[in-house]
């Protein structure tokens, strides 16, 4: 797989929109729950993926199934680097300045994901 820059022009803009929109609108959402519930309740929300639903559903219809679920796999492993974030921001965040423990926790996000892609990727050959 590789990235290539010419196919961000291809999808049409109504997607683009749809994507938007339904990561706005679960953002929304996520306010009006922090305003009503309370910031973690309305943290949870944030931590929904909205834009992997709408990327998703938009990949299976442009390019088929087979590479929706390939993102979807991506996604797991951004996932589980996600909780390695909120692990590290969770311990250091009232011991370290603010700055240095998003940092570390944002390194630990990267390292944790692209480790565990290189490790599935290695154990499927």
């Amino acid at each position: 797989m590789r990235l290539r820059l010419s196919e961000l022009r291809r999808p049409p803009k109504r997607d683009w929109v749809a994507r938007f929109a339904f990561g706005a609108g679960v953002s929304a959402l996520a306010g009006v729950v922090s305003v009503l519930a309370g910031p973690r309740a309305g943290g949870l929300f944030l931590a929904f993926p909205a834009i992997l639903l709408a990327s998703v559903t938009l990949i299976a219809k442009e390019e088929g199934v087979r590479q929706a679920v390939q993102d979807v796999g991506g996604a797991i492993f951004g996932a589980l680097g996600l909780i390695g974030f909120a692990v590290v921001v969770t311990l250091t965040v009232t011991v370290w300045p603010l700055w240095l423990s998003l940092t570390i926790a944002t390194l630990s996000w990267a390292a944790l994901s692209l480790a565990l892609y290189a490790i599935v990727t290695r154990l499927r050959r």
